[in-house]
């Protein structure tokens, strides 16, 4: 658990040039009352592509929210999140959790 409710899977320990480091989750979700909340780093900002053969959705800079799984294509989501865990696997070892 990362808070009260996101559900990680997976962490890495980053550290920045600046020399601030830290833990986080690889990627993960929450149940939200209004919608399901999909977590990947860094962002969605660079997989346009697979987004737009997801479905029905909306992002926000790290936080992807659908209503129900039913409006989504779940291999697309399976193909998005191993791309969102590629990226900070190429700077950071991801350890399973």
């Amino acid at each position: 658990m990362w808070g009260p409710t996101i559900i990680g899977c997976g962490q890495y320990r980053y550290r920045y040039d600046s020399g601030r480091e830290g833990d986080f989750l690889a990627t993960g979700f929450s149940p939200r009352k209004a919608n399901l909340s999909i977590y990947i780093l860094p962002g969605y900002g660079d997989f346009g592509a697979i987004l737009d053969r997801l479905g029905k959705h909306r992002t926000g800079k790290s936080c992807l929210y659908i209503n129900k799984l039913a409006d989504i294509d779940t291999d697309v989501l399976a193909e998005l999140i191993r791309a969102g865990l590629d990226d900070p696997g190429r700077r950071w070892t991801i350890t399973p959790t």
